[in-house]
């Protein structure tokens, strides 16, 4: 009988290089799709991506960076996992070497909740990611917006579905 946890270990090893080779040149500017948006399962636009490969069903959408001046802020986004195993969302990056700092809802078990692995995200569900208070958030100390920066490059790393790029849309305060 083969080990289920090695298989789906190599499947995420593999899913995050695959997703990382066919992501690359995710960091369009403009208003419209992507030009190159990859084949096969993964197509984005500004504020959102959607991963559909081998048992992954994920979906953001309405991910906006809103930043202030002095160069941080939060990021906002809904994350649906359509798959048929629970996701963890384990870490947020942007283009100008930010690392986000992922906060827990305000449950401290079940959709939303903050453990080692990440923000629990369960099968069939969605996740709203804002700053009210009452999901988990993901703060962006060192965004730095720019004036005629439009859209942010965020990598956000799952535990199943590995890398996955998008380009957040940017509001500035």
């Amino acid at each position: 009988m083969r080990n289920a946890t090695g298989e789906r270990a190599t499947l995420a090893v593999f899913l995050s290089a695959a997703l990382a080779v066919l992501t690359v040149g995710c960091a369009n500017t403009g208003d419209g799709p992507s030009a190159d948006t990859p084949a096969s399962g993964v197509t984005s636009s500004p504020g959102g991506v959607s991963v559909r490969i081998a048992g992954i069903d994920l979906a953001i959408t309405n991910a906006v960076a809103h930043l202030d001046r002095s160069g941080g802020g939060t990021l906002a986004m809904s994350v649906r996992n359509n798959s048929s195993v629970p996701e963890h969302l384990g870490m947020v990056a942007t283009s100008t070497d930010g690392r986000g700092v992922l906060v827990g809802g305000s449950s401290t078990e079940g959709n939303g909740s903050l453990s080692s692995a990440g923000i629990l995200l369960q099968p069939g569900s969605i996740v709203t990611f804002d700053a009210d208070g009452n999901g988990p958030s993901v703060e962006l100390p060192q965004a730095q917006s720019t004036e005629a920066r439009r859209t942010l490059p965020v990598t956000l790393q799952f535990g199943v579905a590995g890398l996955v790029h998008l380009q957040a849309r940017v509001s500035t305060d």
